[in-house]
């Protein structure tokens, strides 16, 4: 496991803020130190459904700014006197909550009820809304995994609308059709298209807008929607670097479905205009044929797509991650943190074997730091058993301690299916002498996957 375990855990180091709170996703601070949070609003383990905000007192007790949101909720963000909440339900959808004024549409009708959701806003120093839109199946194909994901379970789901037009290799898969009565019913399926429709040769798909497997923006009040870039497979963190440049934590193919990719590492991006990012043929600018993404649970994939010299050459990672480690949400490091200002915090929330991958080590439980200047990881610390799901960091914007999101008892047994706890998600503050002092610690284990022991 990444999580490298330091002496801080348990320690005076790490101190809870918050807690009782069930799946939250995401944190955002107001300029004066103002903490908000928001629930996914995931039914899991008796919670009540629907997503919420809550506003975080000082003293840990919490007032509920919004409710009845579209789950689940992926993302808050303070800007401009207001909080802008990603909602990735069926229809997607991005909200403007001023609290104490209720909720207004933002934009609506986005991609939803597929694998993946519209994830979090970043505003740009162009004072545009950017949002991650999450593809609708793990590559590229709808297949008979959603059973197994304890966030979809149904069949059939939303297929994946393309950024870029593109031709078909006519690649096609038969599995299982749960849809008709008989037992021995099949479906034969292709890439872009509803389960149970067959694609050919030369097909060509039109761009769409919105899309999935993207980056896009807008004005702050929805309008004007375009696309930035397309090819990142599920743009869960985003955010920008102080000189401009937007980052983009692209978390990895699986080995599952009806097209498995196995040992694909979760990346990180610059996000460049026009760009594409490679998904659902490439890895981080490599092949999806080659040998090291050969998977255990099915043949090795071959291209789906026909017009790869028409598109944009697919663009190489800034970084690649341990597979399967689920980086979600980065924090760039505050001026005052000197040698490391720039620098990224990122939450590693962990795999979800044995539905993304067959069995092995954990990986992820853990806080990253990235340097920004050669792309390298370096292990910070996993909490111990304190944390179980790390899923966001912030950094206070008054006194810079870092805030630490927990998502909670989130488990998946093979046999018995999800283990989720409602009421088991926490607020953490490490106070930055502390963090300091865990950067300035050599722990000889950068840029490999340990074991926690």
């Amino acid at each position: 496991m990444c999580a490298y375990r330091t002496e801080l855990a348990g320690s005076r180091g790490l101190e809870l803020v918050a807690g009782d709170l069930s799946f939250p996703t995401s944190m955002t601070f107001a300029p004066d130190g103002a903490l908000y949070v928001s629930e996914a609003g995931l039914g899991w383990g008796g919670a009540p459904p629907g997503g919420r905000i809550w506003k975080v007192k000082a003293n840990g007790t919490r007032m509920l700014v919004a409710d009845g949101l579209r789950d689940p909720v992926t993302g808050l963000t303070w800007h401009a006197e207001a909080l802008f909440v990603s909602e990735g339900g069926c229809p997607g959808r991005i909200s403007k909550v001023i609290p104490g004024e209720g909720r207004r549409t933002v934009l609506d009708n986005l991609p939803g009820g597929g694998n993946y959701h519209t994830n979090m806003v970043a505003f740009g120093p162009d004072d545009r809304l950017y949002f991650g839109q999450g593809a609708m199946t793990n590559s590229g194909i709808v297949g008979l995994d959603a059973y197994g994901l304890g966030w979809l379970r149904r069949l059939p789901h939303q297929h994946d609308l393309p950024g870029l037009e593109v031709t078909l290799a006519g690649v096609n898969v038969r599995t299982g059709n749960p849809l008709l009565e008989a037992e021995d019913a099949e479906a034969e399926t292709g890439a872009f298209v509803p389960f149970g429709t067959k694609t050919s040769r030369g097909q060509r798909i039109k761009r769409q807008l919105p899309c999935t497997a993207a980056v896009m923006r807008c004005h702050s009040d929805g309008t004007n929607l375009e696309l930035v870039a397309w090819g990142l497979r599920n743009a869960f963190g985003l955010g920008f670097l102080p000189d401009g440049r937007l980052l983009a934590i692209d978390q990895g193919l699986d080995d599952r479905g009806s097209r498995p990719v196995g040992a694909a590492p979760d990346l990180l991006f610059h996000v460049r205009p026009c760009a594409w990012y490679g998904w659902p043929d490439f890895v981080g600018g490599q092949p999806i044929s080659d040998g090291e993404y050969r998977p255990a649970r099915g043949p090795h994939p071959s291209y789906i797509l026909l017009n790869h010299t028409e598109l944009p050459d697919p663009e190489p990672a800034l970084l690649r991650f341990p597979v399967h480690s689920a980086p979600t949400k980065f924090a760039v490091m505050p001026e005052t943190y000197r040698a490391w200002a720039g620098h990224l915090c990122v939450a590693l929330f962990g795999d979800e074997r044995p539905l993304t991958a067959p069995k092995g080590p954990q990986t992820g439980r853990c806080i990253v730091r990235v340097d920004t200047q050669n792309w390298t990881w370096h292990p910070v610390f996993s909490g111990g058993h304190r944390i179980s799901r790390p899923i966001d960091v912030q950094f206070h914007p008054v006194d810079h301690h870092l805030y630490i999101l927990d998502f909670g008892y989130f488990e998946i047994n093979g046999t018995a299916g999800l283990h989720a706890g409602a009421g088991t998600g926490r607020i953490y503050r490490l106070c930055e002498r502390s963090l300091r002092r865990l950067m300035e610690r050599p722990t000889h284990l950068d840029n490999r996957v340990v074991k926690d022991v």
